[in-house]
C-alpha cells in the first residue's frame, strides 16, 4: 500500500469531527505551501516576465477595472 493509499484509507475512517479538523488543517497547510512557492518564485525572478507584461498592459490601457 502506498502512502497516499494509506492516507486515503485513514481519512475515510475519520469521525465527522476529526474530518472537519483535518480539513481545516489541510486548508491551512495547502495555503502555506502555495504562499511559500509564490515567495520562492518571486525571489528567484520566475515571475519577473509576467509582472513586466502585466505592468505594460496596465500602462498601455489594455486592462479594465473589475
Amino acid at each position: 500500500m502506498t502512502t497516499v493509499e494509506a492516507l486515503e484509507q485513514a481519512v475515510q475512517n475519520l469521525t465527522p469531527k476529526d474530518l472537519a479538523r483535518f480539513r481545516e488543517w489541510f486548508v491551512r497547510f495547502d495555503a502555506d505551501a502555495w504562499d511559500a512557492r509564490i515567495d520562492s518564485d518571486a525571489e528567484s525572478g520566475r515571475l519577473d516576465a509576467l509582472a513586466a507584461e502585466t505592468l505594460a498592459e496596465y500602462q498601455s490601457g489594455q486592462v479594465r477595472e473589475l
